[in-house]
């Protein structure tokens, strides 16, 4: 066996990737998925320091004992909210629960670089790889640099990739700067004073700010010139009053998510859409709150660790494609890379491949060595520079 080949056979880890995927789970209850990498990474590749990280994280520490390098590779564990629609034989025992963004296949290649750096041992520094849940959500990069375990870690550099269909299968993605969006939640309540239908003038119906508020908030994007680059809103649920015809409606609560390419931009276009609401909710002598849920931040990607992905992807003959803007879609690995060194990149995964988030989605087994050889060129080149 040369280090060219991954250390386990691909059938083993095709089998453990069907393994999470019929155990799939969302985010913040993912015990059932760290139990199964536990017991697969303390047999196949028991030189790796385990530790539980957060409620349902896990890292495992690989520690030469020597001066060096300080690097760490993440993979996401969390499942989504959506019902498998293809006949797998390995579809998810929980219903309406599925892998249908290939976290599954993200944390197997996380496992076979294990297996690889167990059959050859690192000579100098240390290699941490962290199981993070909580992706979808956006919370779960934020609970694993707040427990006190991430402190010890230091990394130097910080690597992370995602499958991408629609991209030829096994290319390697990549943008320097910006590689994926900021995006947030934004929940605009008003109330006002629910009445007898008969009687609209005793009571103070939100339905005017409501629609005013949601087309404000719709037409920013029209605007674009009052921002220095692309930005989105998309009202994703809307509702008003009761469905009775005999009450005039009290209260209101639009939901709004909010995308830019950059943090910068993602602050003025928060600050607009609450300026709208604000005006709509005084102007109609309405109560308002405003809530904010699945927050990410853009996911930016340091020049030298891009260019040490395209360096593996060269070495390992992958075509390399790079973006020409960054994704609409958000990633909480930017939390990480707004204070280490570091990149995500993406895994083509055919462009026959479903979309993401999709009921028809599943993760190509055809790109698991892909992506361990990836991440694995990429510690040997930051060894070898430093060398």
């Amino acid at each position: 066996m040369t280090e060219g080949q991954t250390h386990i056979s691909s059938e083993v880890l095709t089998a453990l990737r069907k393994m999470l995927h019929a155990n799939a789970e969302l985010s913040g209850n993912e015990m059932k998925t760290r139990n199964i990498l536990r017991e697969f990474l303390a047999l196949h590749a028991p030189s790796g320091n385990l530790s539980d990280i957060g409620k349902t994280g896990l890292a495992m520490l690989f520690d030469s004992g020597n001066p060096g390098p300080v690097i760490l590779f993440r993979a996401d564990t969390d499942a989504l909210p959506i019902a498998e629609d293809n006949a797998l034989p390995y579809a998810s025992v929980n219903k309406n629960v599925s892998h249908k963004c290939g976290h599954d296949g993200h944390s197997t290649i996380l496992c076979g670089l294990a297996c690889k750096i167990h059959a050859y041992p690192i000579a100098k520094g240390k290699i941490i790889l962290l199981f993070q849940p909580a992706e979808e959500t956006g919370k779960g990069a934020v609970e694993m640099l707040a427990d006190p375990l991430f402190e010890n870690f230091s990394p130097d550099y910080v690597f992370a990739l995602h499958n991408l269909p629609g991209y030829d299968e096994g290319s390697i993605v990549v943008k320097k700067e910006q590689f994926a969006s900021a995006s947030k939640g934004m929940i605009i309540r008003l109330k006002g004073k629910e009445c007898h239908a008969a009687y609209p003038e005793n009571g103070n119906n939100p339905a005017h700010a409501f629609t005013e508020i949601i087309q404000g908030i719709e037409s920013l994007p029209e605007f674009s010139e009052s921002f220095d680059s692309y930005i989105l809103t998309t009202i994703v649920h809307a509702s008003l009053g009761k469905p009775a015809f005999g009450t005039a409606a009290g209260d209101a609560v639009i939901m709004a998510t909010l995308r830019s390419y950059d943090n910068h931009n993602m602050q003025r276009l928060v600050y607009n859409c609450r300026l709208i609401a604000e005006e709509r909710a005084q102007d109609n002598k309405l109560q308002l709150s405003i809530d904010y849920s699945d927050e990410f931040v853009e996911t930016y990607n340091h020049y030298e660790a891009v260019d040490i992905i395209e360096q593996a992807a060269t070495q390992n003959g992958s075509k390399i494609i790079h973006l020409a803007y960054p994704f609409r879609w958000s990633e909480d690995f930017g939390q990480y890379t707004a204070k280490y060194s570091g990149a995500m990149f993406g895994i083509g995964a055919g462009k026959e491949c479903p979309a993401l988030h999709t009921g028809k989605y599943d993760f190509p087994d055809a790109i698991i060595e892909t992506g361990i050889n990836m991440f694995y060129e990429i510690y040997r080149s930051i060894f070898d520079k430093m060398n």
